[in-house]
Formats: structure tokens, C-alpha cells, sequence
């Protein structure tokens, strides 16, 4: 890396790299002055951009990468991953692959980002239901449009107002305000159709270099339509979405039970992802114990420290990551407590007994071990002599 630059290769100041890309500059600069200030460019293209607009290209490094805020991601990326990437999130059974979504959310609509959410598995109700009990109100976002729902579920359902008759008034009240921001898919066996929702919702919020598409789940898409279909939606979002308009775009998958091994789709997806992550369930850590870890195999563009990180989720922090055997390490020893016989009820008190009282507890003590009568009173007779 270039001497006088920053972690992501752009450059400190104007001393450093390109006067408007704030790159590095690796061959022999391009010297102009502008507006009376001598400068040192990296191209000539970037001179004559400088000129034209008056002002460097100061945000490349926030524009070019993101940091996803889950703090298992996180530690697995210490440069944050390109905003272009198409991520797979592959999850066994129990790992919460759900939560991590939310998070993912969540954290976007944190930094100011909109968030277009793709839903096969849940109906819109049911997903802001998750976020709530997260603690995490989402309901200011759906009034606003920051946060948008392609609700390709509710086709299932052939009376959908018998589903809403049904409901309390709480759910009743989420689905009305989750009404507004939703789009919903007609038939999500068609899938230009629901490329076709996907990109509209995008449109509408202007979402180029900025944001988050969450698909949930790839493993549900190929349930509908056959595998050539669902490949190819994959590789088309990922082109439009991802490369066209640098969205990033996280999708949820089950493969195999998390291990591989499985012949359904998206079983060998992982080559057209940019990213993968996988999240499992480890038994060999703590005795009688599953363990939810997570790690992240690749990301293409990105530094990986390809390590499993165990976590558990916890409400209104969201993923905790933590070292089990050191917790276990932590943890005091149980006391054994021996259980008294049926007749030592008395003998416990924490009066102190007469003489007599004594003599009966000492004939007593036998029953309740070896160790109860070595820190039983004597009796009269042995002080006696």
C-alpha cells in the first residue's frame, strides 16, 4: 500500500494521491494547476474531471465499500466489503438466518440507507412482527418508504381476507401500516414479474450506490419455478441490481442442512456469489450444547479473516458474538448439595440445640452419610471421656 493512505488504498490528502480521486498515484503524476492551486493528479482524466466539477471525489471510500453492522460480519471483515457484491447466506436449521436478515436491515436503516425486502417465506405482517420483537421499530421506516416489501407469499392464500378477519387488533394494525409500503407479487412462479416489482421499488427510492435488497429465500424461490428459472433470476438480479446499480444484495439459502451435500437448488450457487456466508450449529465446543456460529468463506473485493465466530441473539442488540469455552471456563462450579433424609427436617435448623437435642441429632446423622456425621456435634457421652 502506497505510504500516506488509508486502509481502503484512498489517499490522506492532496500530498498522498490523485487531487480528485484521492487514490494513490502509481506511475508519474499528471501536475496541473487549477484555480491558481498547483495539483498532482493520477490521470489526466481525473484532472479534466476536477476542472469540470470544482470538487474532488472525497466519499469513495463510504461510496465504494460498507460495513454491515453485524458484529460476526464485522470481525470477519476489517475493510468492509464492496457495495457491488451479490452475498449468500447459507444457515442449518436453528442458526437464526432470519435474525441475521433483520440485522442486516435494521443496520442499513440505521446508517439512513433504504431497504427493499424480497419475502417468500412470510407475509408482510409477520415480518415487521419480527422486527418488533427484536426490538427494533420499523414501523417509522414502512410510513416513510425507507423500508419497502415485495410480498411474494400472500399468493398462496385464496382468501386473503379471511387471513385478516382472523387477526387481533395488534396484527391487523401492523398489516395496515405495512399496506403502503408493500408490493405485492401475483405470481411469484413468474419471475419476471417479480424482477420486474424488484426493480420498480428500487427505482422509486433512487436506489444507485445506497442501500440494501435482502432476499428471503433463494431456497423457497426454487420451490416454485424450475432450476434453470431460478439460476437465471439469481444471475439477472445480480447483474442488475448488484452490478448495475452497486446495491448490495444478502439472499437466505438452505443447502444441504447448511453443509452441503444437497442436489436441490441453490446447491452449487456458490459460484456465481460474490460472497458466502455460512452459519452452523457446532456440538463439539460445549458438552450437550449447540452452538450457532458464523463465518464467512469469501467476499470478492474484500480482506477475510475466514474465521467461525460463535453468536447468540439478544433483543435490541442483536448478534452478541462471545468465546464459549471461556464463558464455560466462567461459570462457577454447581454446588452438590446432598438432600437431607425424610427425618432431618428438624436437625437443619439454625437454632442451637439443647444437650439432649444434641444426643439426637448424632443418632440421627448415619442416615444421611458419612459426611454428615463428621460435621455432626458429639454427643454428651464422647465429651464426657
Amino acid at each position: 500500500m502506497t505510504e500516506g493512505t488509508d486502509g481502503t488504498g484512498v489517499a490522506d490528502d492532496d500530498t498522498a494521491g490523485c487531487a480528485f480521486c484521492r487514490l494513490p498515484v502509481p506511475d508519474e503524476p499528471v501536475e496541473a494547476t487549477v484555480e491558481g492551486v498547483e495539483r498532482t493528479f493520477c490521470s489526466a482524466s481525473c484532472r479534466d474531471r476536477l476542472v469540470e466539477t470544482g470538487e474532488p471525489f472525497d466519499d469513495y471510500a463510504d461510496r465504494g465499500r460498507v460495513r454491515p453492522g453485524v458484529s460476526a460480519l464485522d470481525a470477519s471483515l476489517p475493510q468492509g466489503f464492496p457495495r457491488n457484491a451479490f452475498v449468500l447466506v447459507s444457515g442449518e436449521a436453528g442458526t437464526r438466518d432470519r435474525a441475521l436478515g433483520a440485522e442486516l436491515v435494521w443496520r442499513a436503516l440505521q446508517r439512513g440507507e433504504p431497504v427493499v425486502f424480497v419475502s417468500f417465506q412470510e407475509p408482510p405482517s409477520a415480518l415487521v412482527q419480527q422486527f418488533l420483537t427484536l426490538e427494533w421499530n420499523v414501523l417509522p421506516y414502512l410510513e416513510r418508504e425507507q423500508f419497502h416489501i415485495v410480498d411474494c407469499f400472500t399468493y398462496r392464500l385464496d382468501d386473503r381476507d379471511r387471513l385478516f378477519d382472523r387477526m387481533d387488533d395488534w396484527n391487523a394494525y401492523l398489516s395496515d401500516v405495512a399496506r403502503d409500503a408493500t408490493t405485492t407479487v401475483r405470481d411469484p412462479s413468474d419471475i419476471n414479474e417479480v424482477g420486474n416489482k424488484l426493480d420498480n421499488a428500487l427505482e422509486k427510492r433512487g436506489m444507485v450506490d445506497e442501500g440494501l435488497v435482502i432476499v428471503d429465500s433463494l431456497t423457497e424461490l426454487g420451490t416454485l419455478v424450475q432450476p434453470v428459472q431460478a439460476y437465471d433470476f439469481v444471475k439477472d438480479i445480480r447483474a442488475d441490481v448488484c452490478k448495475g446499480r452497486f446495491v448490495p444484495v444478502f439472499a437466505g439459502a438452505t443447502i444441504g442442512g447448511g453443509g452441503g451435500g444437497s442436489d436441490q437448488f441453490p446447491h452449487d450457487l456458490t459460484y456465481v456469489m460474490d460472497g458466502l456466508v455460512e452459519l452452523r450449529l457446532n456440538d463439539d465446543l460445549v458438552e450437550n450444547a449447540l452452538v450457532k456460529q458464523a463465518r464467512i468463506r469469501k467476499l470478492n473485493g474484500a480482506i477475510v479473516v475466514p474465521e467461525w465466530q460463535s453468536y447468540e441473539y439478544t433483543a435490541g442488540t442483536g448478534m452478541v458474538t462471545f468465546d464459549p469455552e471461556a464463558a464455560v471456563a466462567d461459570e462457577p462450579p454447581a454446588e452438590m448439595a446432598e438432600s437431607p433424609a425424610p427425618d432431618e427436617g428438624p436437625a437443619e435448623t439454625s437454632t442451637t440445640p439443647d444437650r439432649g437435642d444434641e444426643a439426637a441429632t448424632t443418632a440421627e446423622a448415619p442416615t444421611g452419610g458419612d459426611g454428615a456425621a463428621a460435621e455432626s456435634t458429639p454427643a454428651p457421652s464422647d465429651e464426657s471421656g
